[in-house]
């Protein structure tokens, strides 16, 4: 699966990416998670400012824990939570065992992707929290697939 994840990141890249931008792709995932009678956290950083957040019905304080868990392992790596997760997985280990980061502040589960500008690298972070954790990172690579093609178009 670790290939099909880089060639998310390499294919999931924007010219640009500013606070409209923030607000309807986190628009677009909430829309999503309602249609689908999801209970998720969106958020959506750029920098260490955070530009969108929405928590929907069902969710706790927990879902927030969780992403600024994920979060902090997408700006430590530079690559998806899921990625780096599944890359220990696919060694035959764990995040948890091998990485050495206190899982109370870093947490390597599917939902946080790196916002990478073309010819830049990654500028802040989309995340999701709610679902389990390839739910959550399947959700943020749709919305982003289909907020770039509506750009593109």
């Amino acid at each position: 699966m670790t290939p099909e994840l880089q060639e998310q990141e390499e294919r999931l890249r924007f010219d640009r990416f500013d606070h409209d931008d923030a607000w309807e792709l986190g628009s677009r995932l909430v829309g999503m998670a309602r249609e689908r009678g999801h209970a998720v956290t969106v958020d959506i950083r750029l920098g260490d400012q955070q530009v969108f957040h929405c928590a929907l019905a069902g969710t706790t304080p927990d879902n927030d824990d969780w992403i600024e868990r994920k979060i902090r392992v997408v700006r430590r790596f530079g690559r998806s939570s899921y990625r780096i997760g599944q890359s220990y997985r696919d060694r035959g280990t764990t995040f948890e065992e091998q990485a050495h980061l206190d899982p109370a502040l870093y947490a390597a589960h599917g939902g946080c992707f790196p916002i990478i500008l073309k010819g830049t690298g990654p500028v802040g972070t989309v995340t999701v929290s709610g679902l389990p954790q390839l739910d959550d990172h399947r959700l943020v690579v749709e919305a982003l697939g289909l907020f770039l093609e509506s750009k593109a178009g």
